[in-house]
């Protein structure tokens, strides 16, 4: 794998990952960075011994969206297999089994906050901003933003923000359920970290089970995601080391130390 790759990949104890998005001046989202994106989630993906992932951005800016400079020079009749490139990679991240942690400084904007969106959790800095600008260039959110925001932050709320292309803070952001928690300015990424590192600590096949009934369970009827989370319950989690280790641990009275088996 080369290493001038535009993403880059720090792996730490835990079974913690950390991506970050390396395209000075502000991370925007060209065709090589998405294809290095797409390669490190293919590693991820692959690698057994993964926990937690963080996304950031190197710099001042988790990603300001587009480059909008290389999209000027694109033929148009290239755009539709540009925009379902994007949306598969973003899809692709969504579909990691574990938890995928976006840690967002400066600025997410545009395909930078749909990145965001495709991550599992999202930490701010207090002085990020967020918004959906795409209109203002005549576009729209084409890599999942008109439907994984909805589903984050409600219809309305959607609407407003991808049809007038506002920036928000990142105290409103919090606000209306579109970040789970802001930290001090520069503190995004020991933040997420802290918060990956916990997670990595937990059951690995417990996480993992509980990520994939949330995630297949949102779309179904309650009944029907009942019956999904059961079936998960049931071929993940009963049976597993890890349980044993978990029940163990508590009656000793000491950390469990689960091995993800």
């Amino acid at each position: 794998m080369p290493e001038d790759l535009q993403v880059g990949r720090k792996s730490e104890e835990d079974g913690v990952e950390i991506l970050v998005l390396n395209h000075p001046p502000v991370n925007a989202l060209s065709t090589r960075l998405l294809g290095d994106l797409d390669r490190r989630i293919t590693e991820l993906a692959a690698d057994a011994k993964v926990r937690a992932v963080v996304l950031t951005g190197e710099g001042q800016y988790f990603s300001a969206g587009a480059d909008v400079k290389e999209m000027a020079t694109l033929d148009l009749a290239s755009a539709p297999e540009v925009a379902r490139r994007g949306l598969a990679i973003y899809g692709r991240l969504a579909a990691l089994p574990s938890p995928v942690i976006a840690a967002i400084n400066g600025l997410a904007l545009g395909g930078g906050l749909e990145l965001a969106l495709a991550c599992d959790l999202r930490l701010a800095g207090e002085s990020a901003k967020l918004g959906a600008p795409e209109v203002t260039l005549g576009l729209i959110p084409a890599y999942g933003g008109t439907q994984r925001l909805p589903r984050l932050v409600g219809v309305a709320k959607a609407k407003e923000l991808i049809f007038t292309g506002a920036m928000i803070s990142a105290a409103e952001a919090l606000r209306i359920g579109l970040v789970n928690r802001t930290v001090p300015a520069g503190q995004e990424l020991r933040a997420a970290r802290d918060l990956a590192h916990t997670i990595a600590q937990r059951a690995p096949k417990a996480v993992r089970a509980a990520k994939r009934s949330i995630v297949e369970g949102f779309e179904l009827p309650l009944a029907k995601g009942l019956e999904n989370e059961t079936r998960l319950f049931e071929a993940e989690v009963l049976g597993s080391e890890d349980l044993g280790e978990g029940l163990a641990a508590f009656v000793e009275r000491r950390p469990p130390k689960f091995r993800g088996t």
